[in-house]
C-alpha cells in the first residue's frame, strides 16, 4: 500500500504563502517517496488507429504549451516543489514552442514539425503509448501517441465518444476545470482559499454575469429549445461527456490518482481519502462558457468611459471643437486603420449618427462605481489589494484583455503548393495548467481535432477537420451598451417603461478557511450585485440633476451556451464541406470573433456576434437613457434577445488573396469597440510581412510562420513609430552627446530589424539590449511631453483612461497578469505616429484635430524629444524593468519572459518573449472530398 503523506507535512503545505498558484509558491523540502499514482491506461496495444478521411496529406500540424497533461496527483506536486520533476506530457510541447524565437530564420517545410507536432488524424501502431476503454465501455477508445499524450478519442456511438471525450477531459485537466467552475459562480475563494489572486478573478467575472442556479438553467433550456434537433443532439452530447467527466471523478476517487490540489486545499484527506470532489453538472458548463466569453467573446462597454474623456475635452475646449477633438483620439473609423477585408468592401455597423439622441452623459463629478464587495456586516468593503474597485483606468486596461490572437491566411493562387496555406491561432495567456487542451474526437456525426477550453471539449473549438481547418482571433466589434436608469424611491428602485420596479439583488458569499488542521474560518465576503431589465448596475450618476444607475447591457448576457450550436456544425463532416457551410456555421456563434478558414481550393473569413440593430440616433459610443425610444430594436427583456443585424452585414470575405488579423478592424465602416484602431497597430507587422510574400508569390508554410516568428519578435514602435521620430531629432545636427549617444544606439538597432531577441538561444540576454531599455524608457516620457502640454492634464489622464499609453511584453495584462506575451496591442503609436507625420509636414489621412508636438513647430517638437530622450537615457534597468514576483529589479530579459502561470500546483520555466498565439496551427491540405 502506498505511504502515506504525514499530517503536519500537509499543515505546512495548506499554509498561506507556501502552496503553489492560488495559495503563492514556496519550495517543498520533503520528498514523498512511494505516492506515484497507479496508471489508468492500458499498456499499448500493437494497432494504431486509423486515420479516416485525412485530406492533410501530412502538412497540418499544432502545437499547445506546456503540454497536455494538466493533472497531477499530490505525489507528483511534491516533487515537482522539491525537484523541479515533471509529470509525463505536462511540459514537452513547451520547449518546442520556445525554440522557434530563435529558429524561424533557418525554417523549412521539412523542420516545420521540429518546433510543432504532427496534426494528422490517427496515432501509428509504433508511436501509440496506450490505448484505454473509458470505465470499460466497448463503444469508445482513448488512444494516447508517445510524443505528447494528446487523447485521439474514437466511439462507435454518438454517446460513447462523448463519454470519452468527457473522460479524457478530466484526465488532463479535472482541477483546472473545477476551478474555473467556481469562478463563473464567484465562488473560487471558498473553493480554493482566500487568497487575493483568487478574489480579484472572481470578482472580474462574476460583475459581469452575476447569475443565479435558474438562469444557468435557464439558458441551456433555451439553448435547446431555440435549435431543434440540433439543440437536442447538443444536449444529449452534453450528458455525455459530463457522464464521462464524473466517471472518471469516481475512479480517480476510488483509486486515489485524482488531482493533488484537492488535498492541498483541504477538499480531500490524503490518509483517510475522506472528502468529496463534487460531480460536474450541466449549469457547471455555462458557468465555465460565461468565463471564456467574458475573457475573449465580448466587445464593447466603457460608455461611461468614454462620456468623461469627451466632457473632458468640452471643457477645455468647448463643445464643438472638444469633441472634434475627442473624435480624433477615438479613430473610430480610421481611413489608416489595417483591414482584415481589404478588398474595398464596406461593412457600416455602429457609426456615429448625424445627430445623436437620447445621450445621457454624466455631470461632471457625479460618477462613482457600484460596490461589489461587501464585508461579512453587510457594508461596502473598502479599497484593498482583493477588493479594489475598478478606476476607469483599470477599467481600459481590462478592456484589453480581449484582445488577443493571430491569424494569416493566403490564398492557393499565391502558394509554391497552388493550396491555400495558414498560419493562425488564439492567444488565451500561458497557465500552468494551460486553459485549453487537445484531442482529436473521431464518432458519429463528429471529425475534428485541436483545442478547446478545458470543461466545454466535448466539440473541438478551433481546429481542423477532414478536410479543412479553421481558427479564430477575438473582433471586439461593439454588442454592449449602457443605459441610464432613472431611479425612483430609492436607489433600488428604477423606471422601466414608465412604471417604479424593485431592482434585483443577486449575492454571492465566500468563506474560506486556513490551511491549518482546525479549520476555523479565516475570512468571508459577499459579492452583491443590482440587476435590472437592462442589465446590472455598474455605476451611480446624475443626468441633469437625475439621479440615475448606468447599466451594462451586452447580447450574450443570458445566452452563454448558444454558440454550442455553432461548435457543433464545425465538428459535423456531413456540415462542413466548404467556405459557405463553415459561414453558416459560425454565424451560429454569438461571441465577438473573427474566424477564419482554409480546405484545399478555398479560404474564408466572417466575422460572428449577436450585433444588435440599435435605435436610430443612438451613438454606440455614449450612454443612453432607458426607455423605449432608445432600446435595442425587437428588444425583449424577459429573453434579452433582440433584432441582431443580419449575416450579410457581418465583415465576411471568400478567397481574398489574402487575410491577416491580430485583433485589428475588420473592414471599412466598421466600428469596432477596442481604442487604438488607427495608422499604427500590431496588425500591420503582420500585413507588411503577409503582403511582401504574397507579391512575390510562391508562399510555402514555413515562408508564412518565418512571416508570424517575425512579427511576434517585433518592437511595434521601433518598427512603426520610431523612423519618424529619428527623422525629427536629426532633422538638425544632435550635438548633446547624451542624445547622440541615444539616437546612435537606437538607429543601430533599427537597422538589424528591431526586434526583441536573444543573443543566442537560451541567453537570457538581449541583443540590443541597451536600445530596448531605452526605448522601454523612453515612450512613455515621449508621449506624456508630446501630448500632455497641449491636450492639459486633465483631458490627457481622461483619453489615458479610454487607451493606456504603451502595451510592452512586460506590460500587465488583465486577468493574465504579467508575463502573458501578448503585446503591442493598446498604446498610443497611432497618435504618436499621425502627430509626428504632421510636424515633418507628411500626408496623413484621418488626422488629430490639432498638432501637439511642440505646438506643431518642428524646432519645438525636436526639442521636446530630445529632452524627453535625454531623460529616458539617464533610467537605470532597475528603474525602468523594477522587479515583480518573478524577476529581480533590472532584469530585463526575465521583464519580458512568458511565465505559465500557476492555476495548481505544477511550475514550469520561464520562456524568452514571443508574441504569438498560445495554440497554434500550420495548416496546407493537399486534397478535398
Amino acid at each position: 500500500m502506498p505511504r502515506r503523506t504525514s499530517r503536519a507535512t500537509l499543515d505546512r503545505l495548506r499554509t498561506p504563502g507556501r502552496f503553489p498558484g492560488f495559495l503563492k509558491s514556496a519550495s517543498v523540502c520533503v520528498l514523498i517517496a512511494g505516492l506515484l499514482s497507479p496508471l489508468t491506461q492500458t499498456a499499448a496495444s500493437a494497432a494504431g488507429t486509423a486515420a479516416p478521411n485525412d485530406h492533410c496529406g501530412g502538412q497540418c500540424s499544432d502545437i499547445l504549451p506546456p503540454g497536455e497533461n494538466g493533472n497531477a496527483t499530490l505525489a507528483q506536486i511534491l516533487l515537482n516543489q522539491a525537484f523541479g520533476t515533471q509529470p509525463g506530457h505536462a511540459e514537452d510541447q513547451l520547449g518546442p514552442y520556445a525554440n522557434l524565437a530563435k529558429g524561424y530564420p533557418s525554417l523549412t517545410n521539412a523542420t516545420v514539425n521540429t518546433f510543432f507536432n504532427d496534426a494528422s488524424f490517427g496515432v501509428p501502431s509504433d508511436q501509440v503509448a496506450s490505448t484505454e476503454k473509458p470505465a470499460g465501455r466497448g463503444d469508445v477508445t482513448i488512444v494516447r501517441d508517445k510524443k505528447t499524450g494528446v487523447p485521439h478519442i474514437t466511439g462507435t456511438t454518438r454517446y460513447g465518444t462523448e463519454f470519452g471525450a468527457g473522460y479524457a477531459a478530466a484526465q488532463d485537466r479535472l482541477w483546472l476545470m473545477d476551478v474555473f467552475r467556481h469562478v463563473g459562480r464567484g465562488q473560487l475563494t471558498g473553493f480554493a482559499g482566500g487568497a487575493p489572486s483568487n478574489q480579484g478573478l472572481e470578482q472580474q467575472f462574476w460583475r459581469n454575469a452575476p447569475y443565479t442556479e435558474a438562469d444557468l438553467q435557464a439558458q441551456i433550456d433555451n439553448a435547446v429549445a431555440n435549435n431543434g434537433a440540433r439543440g437536442q443532439q447538443a444536449l444529449a452530447d452534453v450528458r455525455a461527456y459530463l457522464d464521462g467527466i464524473n466517471a472518471y471523478i469516481d475512479a480517480s476517487d476510488s483509486g486515489r490518482y485524482f488531482p493533488g490540489e484537492y488535498v492541498l486545499t483541504g477538499h480531500k484527506d490524503s490518509i483517510t481519502n475522506a472528502g468529496t470532489i463534487d460531480h460536474f453538472k450541466v449549469t457547471d458548463l455555462v458557468a465555465l462558457a460565461s468565463v471564456v466569453g467574458a475573457l475573449f467573446g465580448s466587445g464593447g462597454g466603457g460608455e461611461v468611459n468614454n462620456a468623461l474623456s469627451l466632457l473632458a475635452a468640452q471643457e477645455k475646449y468647448g463643445v464643438a471643437e472638444g469633441t472634434k477633438v475627442w473624435e480624433s483620439f477615438r479613430e473610430r473609423n480610421d481611413p489608416e486603420a489595417v483591414l482584415t477585408v481589404h478588398d474595398g468592401q464596406g461593412f457600416p455597423y455602429a457609426t456615429r449618427p448625424d445627430t445623436p439622441q437620447g445621450e445621457a452623459l454624466p455631470d461632471a463629478g457625479s460618477v462613482a462605481e457600484e460596490p461589489l464587495v461587501y464585508d461579512r456586516t453587510g457594508s461596502a468593503a473598502t479599497a484593498t489589494a482583493s477588493t479594489a474597485s475598478r478606476t476607469a483606468a483599470a477599467t481600459a486596461l481590462g478592456s484589453a484583455r480581449r484582445g488577443m490572437s493571430n491569424a494569416l491566411v493566403v490564398s492557393g493562387k499565391y502558394t509554391a503548393s497552388g493550396h491555400p496555406v495558414a498560419v493562425f491561432g488564439p492567444q488565451t495567456g500561458y497557465f500552468a495548467p494551460q486553459l485549453l487542451m487537445l484531442q482529436e474526437i473521431q464518432g458519429p456525426g463528429l471529425s475534428a481535432r485541436g483545442a478547446s477550453f478545458a470543461g466545454l471539449s466535448m466539440y473541438v473549438e478551433l481546429g481542423r477537420g477532414q478536410d479543412y481547418a479553421w481558427s479564430a482571433t477575438t473582433s471586439g466589434q461593439d454588442i454592449i451598451d449602457t443605459y441610464a436608469v432613472e431611479l425612483c424611491q430609492d436607489n433600488y428602485h428604477y423606471l422601466y417603461r414608465g412604471t417604479c420596479t424593485a431592482m434585483d439583488k443577486v449575492e454571492q458569499k465566500n468563506a474560506w478557511k486556513p490551511t491549518t488542521a482546525d479549520g476555523t474560518a479565516a475570512g468571508s465576503y459577499t459579492m452583491r450585485v443590482w440587476r435590472t431589465r437592462y442589465g446590472p448596475v455598474e455605476y451611480r450618476a446624475t443626468v441633469g440633476g437625475k439621479k440615475v444607475a448606468y447599466t451594462t447591457l451586452r447580447s450574450s448576457y443570458l445566452h452563454e451556451a448558444d454558440s454550442i450550436i455553432g461548435f457543433q456544425m464545425l465538428n459535423d463532416p456531413d456540415h462542413v464541406k466548404g467556405p459557405d457551410s463553415f459561414q453558416s456555421a459560425v454565424q451560429h456563434i454569438n461571441y465577438t470573433f473573427n474566424w477564419f478558414y482554409a480546405d484545399a481550393t478555398h479560404t474564408a473569413y466572417y466575422n460572428s456576434g449577436d450585433n444588435p440593430v440599435r435605435a436610430g440616433g443612438v451613438d454606440a459610443e455614449f450612454p443612453v437613457w432607458a426607455q423605449p425610444a432608445y432600446e435595442w430594436r425587437g428588444w425583449d427583456p424577459a429573453t434579452n434577445t433582440a433584432t441582431y443585424t443580419p449575416a450579410s452585414a457581418h465583415p465576411h470575405s471568400t478567397d481574398q488573396d489574402y487575410y491577416i488579423s491580430w485583433n485589428n478592424k475588420q473592414a471599412k465602416d466598421y466600428t469596432t469597440a477596442p481604442w487604438g484602431d488607427g495608422s499604427v497597430h500590431r496588425g500591420n507587422l503582420l500585413e507588411d510581412r503577409v503582403k511582401k510574400l504574397v507579391a512575390a508569390g510562391g508562399v510555402t508554410r514555413a515562408a508564412l510562420v518565418k512571416a508570424m516568428g517575425e512579427a511576434a519578435l517585433a518592437d511595434l514602435r521601433a518598427e512603426d513609430a520610431l523612423p519618424d521620430l529619428l527623422k525629427v531629432i536629426t532633422s538638425s545636427p544632435v550635438t548633446d552627446t547624451t542624445a547622440a549617444a541615444a539616437v546612435g544606439t537606437l538607429q543601430t538597432w533599427l537597422t538589424a530589424g528591431g526586434l526583441r531577441t536573444e543573443t543566442s538561444a537560451g541567453s537570457k540576454t538581449y541583443a540590443n539590449a541597451d536600445a530596448i531599455r531605452l526605448l522601454d524608457a523612453w515612450w512613455p516620457l515621449l508621449v506624456k511631453a508630446e501630448f500632455q502640454p497641449g491636450l492639459g492634464s486633465d483631458l490627457y489622464t481622461a483619453i489615458t483612461n479610454n487607451l493606456p499609453v504603451d502595451e510592452t511584453p512586460s506590460a500587465g495584462h488583465g486577468p493574465t497578469g504579467s508575463h502573458a506575451g501578448s503585446s503591442f496591442q493598446y498604446g498610443w503609436w497611432s497618435y504618436v505616429d499621425k502627430d509626428i507625420r504632421a510636424v515633418l509636414g507628411q500626408s496623413v489621412q484621418g488626422p488629430l484635430a490639432r498638432t501637439y508636438c511642440g505646438g506643431g513647430s518642428l524646432g519645438a517638437c525636436r526639442d521636446v524629444l530630445i529632452s524627453s530622450l535625454k531623460e529616458a537615457a539617464g533610467k537605470t534597468a532597475a528603474q525602468v524593468y523594477p522587479g515583480d514576483d518573478q524577476c529581480s529589479a533590472g532584469d530585463q530579459w526575465c521583464a519580458d519572459a512568458i511565465v505559465q502561470r500557476t492555476l495548481g500546483g505544477i511550475k514550469h520555466y520561464r520562456i524568452s518573449w514571443q508574441n504569438r498565439p498560445t495554440y497554434q496551427q500550420v495548416v496546407e491540405f493537399t486534397s478535398h472530398r
